[in-house]
């Protein structure tokens, strides 16, 4: 495994499917903003998978548009204003995320995600999760989000870290492609929304079937690298 000789310091979650199941809302302000273009309304299974890639590509995936489309501003703007107004009317934790913050010792923990960042700062709010992280990097804090490793290697530079030290946590390739990329370990969530398969073809270092399982992967790796010292 590529930086063994680094012991994990800091964990950088993701956030939608992995510390949080926040597709009900996603899909609801996704539908109040197709309703609001004259568009059919979509399932939210259908919804959550095209979460990830931030606002705009979710707006564009579900209207059937190009990113670059004119219409599409309307659509996110529809989108944007009712997320905002209704950021965790039905968010909830994911499975074994709210005990693994808890049971995880010794780490420093961070969040990137490519959720908007006025939408990420409302939802950490309302779900008490504001002082959890030491760093937080939402979507348009960087130039390119995940997968490109940007935000990680803002998180390491703001943490005074080498990102070799850093772990990167999510349910989606992205996750994973942005974690190699910037030179963390790589752990990948199947709970979340992406099927294990999908995310076995990127290749992180861990699968883990929920977050219940981080921390013995964290103690293991801990230990694991001062043996190898």
């Amino acid at each position: 495994m590529h930086g063994t000789m680094f012991v994990p310091r800091v964990i950088v979650f993701d956030l939608d499917g992995t510390l949080l199941d926040t597709s009900e809302d996603i899909a609801a302000a996704c539908n109040h903003a197709l309703r609001a273009t004259g568009r059919r309304e979509l399932k939210t299974e259908v919804i959550r998978r095209y979460v990830g890639d931030g606002a705009r590509k979710l707006c564009a995936r579900a209207a059937g548009l190009t990113e670059g489309d004119d219409e599409l501003d309307v659509v996110v703007d529809a989108f944007m204003t009712y997320y905002l107004e209704h950021p965790a009317d039905q968010a909830r934790w994911m499975p074994g995320a709210e005990q693994a913050l808890e049971q995880v010792r010794g780490m420093t923990f961070a969040l990137c995600t490519n959720k908007p960042r006025r939408v990420t700062n409302e939802l950490l709010e309302a779900m008490s999760m504001t002082d959890r992280f030491a760093v937080v990097v939402g979507g348009g804090d960087v130039r390119a989000g995940k997968p490109e490793p940007e935000g990680l290697l803002a998180i390491a530079a703001a943490l005074r870290v080498d990102p070799r030290e850093m772990v990167m946590v999510g349910d989606g390739p992205q996750d994973v492609l942005a974690g190699r990329a910037a030179g963390c370990r790589t752990i990948a969530v199947s709970c979340g929304y992406n099927t294990r398969g999908v995310l076995a073809q990127h290749r992180p270092d861990v699968i883990l079937e929920s977050l219940a399982d981080l921390n013995t992967i964290m103690r293991r790796w801990c230990e694991a690298t001062v043996r190898s010292r």
